[in-house]
């Protein structure tokens, strides 16, 4: 047995008969042909370029974060509780931004992981701005927030991808 991977192969449709007339020809909507539909497919599996080109400034992010971890479980202390803090920001941002570009790009659907970033924005914004607010109405605004969002970014996504969500 070799070690080539097998690929299925997609049935083949015949190419549509000639009609006998013209009319009927210029009324009939096109069909795009094979190469186009596979062409189509791709993109939509292929994950959206970053708007910097090719510099990997989203791992040279994480890495900065997780720069900033050790060093601030090494130094401990007052210092190290703001590295600690500053790294998990800085890990956060970078997956967050791939995320947001690939659901909007309609490569995949990180619905939920950006509806939760926006109720967890929320929840900050209201201890911030109002610490008297009872923590059971901040949670029922952060969830209003989730869900009014999720609903929102599931449709931006069936839009751009067309289809609900893609599974791997």
């Amino acid at each position: 047995m070799s070690s080539r991977k097998r690929r299925k192969r997609r049935p083949h449709k015949p190419p549509p008969q000639p009609a006998d007339s013209a009319a009927s020809e210029r009324a009939a909507p096109r069909e795009p042909s094979l190469p186009a539909r596979r062409r189509r497919a791709a993109n939509l599996d292929e994950r959206p370029p970053a708007p910097w080109g090719n510099v990997p400034l989203v791992e040279f992010v994480v890495l900065a974060g997780i720069v900033a971890l050790v060093v601030g479980f090494i130094a401990g202390g007052r210092t190290g509780t703001v590295l600690i803090a500053g790294g998990a920001i800085l890990c956060s941002l970078a997956g967050l931004e791939l995320a947001i570009r690939e659901h909007f790009g309609g490569f995949r659907s990180h619905t939920f992981v950006l509806a939760g970033a926006v109720a967890v924005a929320v929840m900050a914004g209201l201890y911030f701005l109002a610490p008297s607010l009872w923590l059971p109405i901040a949670l029922a605004i952060s969830l209003v927030g989730f869900v009014t969002t999720a609903v929102f970014l599931a449709r931006v996504f069936q839009r751009r991808s067309g289809r609900a969500f893609k599974l791997r």
